[in-house]
């Protein structure tokens, strides 16, 4: 009994020093990626939106390439249900969820 003891902590180190690593860059993103927009960033996102509008009226969207398409329809795919998951996490409930 006390030699499994031994090993399971032994395992226990060696995946917190594996992961300790992968969760530095986790968090590195995360601060990056998690956080609300500020009041800088509002230019930006309106000259997104207006850069967007301007090439749905010109067509450029069919310049797209299909990587850019393929990245374009995951990024909305996800937004798409990440919606469904916080309506069913607003409506505390999965049986009977009705959208």
């Amino acid at each position: 009994m006390a030699n499994l003891v031994i090993k399971t902590t032994e395992l226990v180190k060696l995946g917190v020093t594996h992961a300790r690593p992968v969760l530095n860059v986790w968090l590195q993103y995360a601060r990056v990626e998690l956080t609300p927009p500020s009041l800088k960033d509002i230019p930006v996102i309106r000259s997104g939106f207006s850069k967007l509008i301007q090439s749905a009226k010109t067509g450029r969207y069919r310049e797209v390439t299909v990587r850019e398409a393929v990245i374009n329809t995951l990024v909305a795919a996800e937004i798409y249900c990440w919606f469904f998951v916080g309506e069913c996490i607003g409506k505390r409930h999965f049986v009977g969820y009705e959208v």
